[in-house]
């Protein structure tokens, strides 16, 4: 007879439920459900963590479903302690990064959102967009995320015309700055003709249009145009004056109605459907509509716990200057009064968290939340299609059902010279980039002036499931890297190839491949000769389409890479004692083979890994006589 050691349901043991429920102390802190396998399921924070524990398991506490269903599950309760509300809160929302408790509200990445990034970790900081918020670099600041990329594209380039600022990620010359200095666009941040903090204050500035702080900006430069034209520097006065007339045409039209356009203020609302919420938070500044956020949710919890996660996602990276007076809410707050306290603290001013009834804010609102239902109709449109390019795929293909994770391959090179492979992954008919993959093709037939497609897909196949090959044993039920379906980009001959090494793999019987032909779209089978019939504008083969497209595009652009990276060693691999690592520090270096040849043999010497006696061989190679 087996006996379990599993932990039953704190429901279930009401004695040992009392005594635990005795044990939290009436103090501020953080609190972590567990279930019966030791799984963190639940995660919170409370200025009282004794009474806000022992509320879930109250008889008549009005829980919701969600919350109803997650207490039954509850087999064990632990708690942190820290020293006030603000702790609680940082603790709270760091925890469930790390763990993603199924219970808790989990913002989802969206990626067609973009963010703004200053890299205030550098000397000179960059300035750019991006669709993916990294959080290596504390000092690193991201702004967003926008719910129009246009307009944020927009901003950004005016920004550049108004401030001078770097243009090129790169510099273009090695001795002296480029176009963009003489006319006025670059300090020349390349040469340093800038100084660090020169050029800090510069982006300061630029940062304060994205913090909504546009007319503080605008008083800023007004103040230094009229001390600048008093003592008579007229050519620096007209440059901060077009300053002043760009910033201002960045605000333009953008006026929104209220009583009182002297209080900063923030209003967030949703909308939600059975699966996701969209979450939408327009920032006013001096009455001035500023920035429009946006997050999305799981839609399983309610909406005022939905609407606080996302603030205080919003505001854990918030400068205090970027905290409103007013924060207007579609829906109360489970922990306003945390919240509230803890902004209050950061801004040094009284923040208040209202959910307004009637007038003008509570149009405000209604305003914001119209806003996230067009946003959840374009999301929910978006979806059905592609619900409806797996379905009609499924039907295609006659799979038993729709394809969750589908897996596209293709092959790069010209001529056979730096042969490469990518393999790109749609999951539920969306690019999840996160499992893209580059792989170089190792085949020694595979050389410059002689290609073989067929055997590099067959190489890239193998070594994508060798470990299940090598260990038939290894679980591929339930394994969420396991695909549903893998397309190929070509004809028969390609899918013959795959074929015949998943048959030498004893894996064909369980993955399910086709191909795509390039010239008449065309679909073929294993074993088949004839491709399928069908349409090309139907939605299953545009799904294969995109996949085959989104293959072609990752392969493709890898292959440059390589090829780039071995035009620049091309030279360097002739000198004798300079091997690939020390080429890739000359690289860093210099950026170019061209700057290496102009070097002098002290300033080669200056590399690590180079020293004195290799940095003449380098120099006397390009330099002969």
């Amino acid at each position: 007879m087996t006996i379990s050691n599993q932990i039953l349901p704190l429901l279930k043991e009401p004695e040992r439920l009392e005594n635990r429920l005795a044990e939290i102390p009436p103090e501020p802190g953080v609190y972590f459900m567990r279930d019966s396998s030791d799984r963190i399921i639940y995660i919170g924070k409370s200025r009282k963590l004794r009474s806000r524990v022992r509320s879930y398991f109250r008889d008549g506490y009005n829980k919701s479903e969600r919350i109803a269903t997650m207490v039954k599950l509850v087999a064990e309760i632990e708690f942190i302690v820290t020293d006030t509300e603000a702790e609680a809160l940082a603790l709270e929302a760091n925890l469930i990064k790390q763990h993603q408790p199924y219970f808790n509200v989990l913002l989802k990445d969206d990626k067609k959102y973009p963010y703004l990034c200053i890299t205030w970790s550098e000397d000179y900081p960059r300035i750019f967009i991006t669709r993916k918020r990294q959080f290596g670099k504390e000092k690193d600041k991201f702004y967003g995320p926008y719910t129009d990329a246009g307009l944020l594209r927009e901003i950004v380039r005016l920004c550049k015309r108004i401030f001078p600022q770097r243009q090129r990620p790169q510099p273009l010359f090695k001795d002296r700055p480029c176009l963009n200095y003489d006319l006025g666009r670059c300090p020349g941040v390349c040469q340093q003709m800038i100084s660090p903090e020169e050029y800090r204050k510069i982006v300061q500035k630029i940062a304060m249009v994205f913090q909504g702080r546009t007319q503080e900006l605008i008083d800023i430069l007004t103040q230094q145009m009229n001390a600048a034209a008093e003592n008579l520097n007229f050519e620096s006065a007209a440059r901060i004056r077009d300053q002043i007339s760009g910033l201002k045409s960045l605000t333009a039209n953008q006026k929104v109605s209220l009583p009182d356009d002297t209080v900063s203020r923030d209003a967030i609302a949703l909308a939600a459907n059975e699966e996701y919420a969209c979450i939408q938070l327009f920032q006013i500044r001096a009455g001035q509509l500023v920035g429009r956020l946006a997050f999305v949710a799981d839609a399983h919890a309610e909406p005022g716990a939905i609407l606080q996660r996302a603030l205080e996602e919003h505001y854990q990276t918030a400068d205090s200057v970027e905290i409103p007076l007013e924060i207007l809410v579609q829906h109360d707050l489970p922990d306003s009064e945390i919240l509230a306290d803890v902004l209050t603290q950061r801004k040094g001013k009284k923040v208040t968290i209202l959910t307004p009834l009637r007038q003008t804010k509570a149009e405000l609102i209604e305003m914001v939340e119209r806003n996230a239902q067009y946003e959840l109709q374009r999301m929910q449109k978006l979806g059905d299609r592609n619900d409806q390019a797996m379905q009609d795929l499924a039907a295609i293909l006659d799979l038993p059902d729709v394809p969750h994770r589908i897996e596209g391959y293709d092959i790069s090179h010209i001529q056979g010279s730096n042969a490469v492979a990518s393999q790109v992954v749609f999951i539920d008919g969306l690019p999840a980039k996160q499992h893209y993959r580059h792989y170089k093709i190792k085949n020694p037939t595979v050389t410059a002036g002689h290609s073989d497609d067929f055997a590099s897909l067959a190489e890239v196949i193998g070594r994508r499931f060798r470990k299940y090959g090598d260990d038939p044993q290894l679980s591929r039920l339930g394994n969420p890297d396991w695909p549903d379906l893998i397309m190929i980009d070509g004809g028969k001959g390609q899918l013959s190839s795959v074929v015949a090494v998943l048959q030498e793999m004893n894996l064909l019987e369980d993955l399910r491949v086709v191909s795509l032909a390039k010239q008449r779209e065309e679909i073929f089978l294993p074993g088949e000769s004839k491709p399928l019939t069908t349409d090309s504008e139907q939605a299953g083969v545009q799904l294969l389409r995109r996949l085959r497209d989104e293959a072609h595009r990752f392969a493709v652009t890898f292959h440059r890479q390589q090829r780039s990276d071995k035009l620049k060693r091309s030279r360097l691999d002739e000198i004798p004692g300079l091997g690939h690592h020390r080429q890739k520090q000359l690289l860093g270096h210099f950026r170019s083979v061209d700057y290496i040849r102009q070097a002098a043999p002290t300033q080669l010497a200056e590399v690590p890994g180079i020293g004195p006696r290799l940095a003449q061989e380098i120099y006397d190679y390009f330099h002969p006589s």
